[in-house]
């Protein structure tokens, strides 16, 4: 075996294995560190057909905390008539309990969700928005302007008590039934959205269409319309295999929390075409080779992944847990 100076090593000398690993290369004109925002447990479950126990999914959430996710998205306080994969969200909340230090956030739609929620004891809520009528009507079941005011009503009475909200801006890359959003229409909804209370807005390529340059653009007609970079989320789906071309665009545009999905659970159920959201393993392999701290453990992560899979009975589609699972190194 020659090494790189041309000099040979007997075969006797090779390592039996080699242990797979992101082999980080700094750039200095990015984020140093990057706050990953994992959506498993609300956003990959709501798709499954299998209605987990609450057990389970509470189990699901205290691996992902124990792999050092310190953003979850916990589950969903929606009417169990729409989202019955997420009708045991009380239970689940009480069961995952109060991690100090962590943000466990729970998605809301409207302000008895908010109510739900608050009772059950969560601390963070997210609320949803669309950029385009088609989807608010498939999703919301709301207009795209009543689906701001609700989610307006949300912010305001969560901020008297105390409580951070998220804001979601769904298809603000493409819309299955629209086709093309204009850019301009993104950024005024995440800033009317930011300016009635969330202190976090995620812009959804919900169905997986953005490419590396529309990312930039949008991201940075947001911040031109006053919500600070720093507030700014990305929840990109690979569904062209452009989500880490993607964050690297959202890096370079001063985004430093991506949402991401462990194993690739999870599509949007309304929007045909949407594939698995980035899955955690992805972002995180990309991040750390990037030399950006994401205070996650890799291999905890697959093992969580091997872990769901099981229950679930299926492979899941993460191409990291699938590589380092097949090399045993998790």
């Amino acid at each position: 075996m020659t090494d790189p100076i041309g000099g040979t090593r007997p075969a006797d000398a090779l390592p039996d294995t080699w242990h797979p690993a992101p082999q980080p290369v700094r750039d200095a004109s990015l984020p140093a560190r990057v706050r990953v925002y994992e959506v498993g447990p609300r956003d990959g479950l709501q798709a499954e057909p299998e209605i987990l126990p609450a057990a389970v999914k509470a189990e699901f959430c205290r691996r992902l905390l124990d792999a050092g996710v310190s953003a979850l998205e916990v589950t969903s306080f929606v009417p169990p008539r729409w989202v019955p994969q997420l009708a045991d969200a009380e239970e689940v909340v009480a069961q995952v309990g109060d991690v100090p230090g962590r943000r466990l956030v729970s998605l809301v739609p409207n302000l008895r969700g908010l109510e739900r929620a608050l009772a059950a004891g969560v601390t963070e809520v997210a609320v949803v928005v669309s950029a385009t009528e088609s989807f608010a009507r498939a999703n919301l079941n709301n207009t795209v302007r009543g689906a701001i005011d609700a989610a307006s009503d949300v912010a305001a009475a969560a901020a008297d008590r105390g409580v951070p909200v998220r804001g979601y801006v769904s298809m603000s890359f493409g819309d299955p039934w629209e086709g093309p959003v204009p850019h301009e229409r993104v950024a005024t909804i995440a800033a009317e959205l930011a300016g009635a209370g969330a202190a976090a807005i995620a812009l959804g390529d919900t169905i997986g269409t953005a490419t590396p340059s529309h990312i930039e653009r949008v991201v940075n007609l947001t911040a031109d319309a006053g919500v600070p970079r720093e507030a700014l989320a990305l929840h990109l789906h690979d569904t062209y295999g452009q989500a880490l071309g993607n964050v690297q665009a959202g890096l370079r545009a001063g985004v430093t929390e991506f949402d991401a999905s462990t194993g690739g659970l999870g599509r949007c159920p309304y929007a045909k075409g949407a594939t698995g959201n980035l899955a955690t393993e992805d972002l995180v392999w990309l991040l750390h080779g990037l030399g950006i701290e994401t205070g996650l453990d890799l291999e905890q992560l697959v093992r969580t992944t091997q872990w769901m899979s099981r229950r679930l009975g299926r492979p899941l589609p993460s191409r990291v847990a699938a590589a380092l699972t097949a090399a045993g190194v998790a």
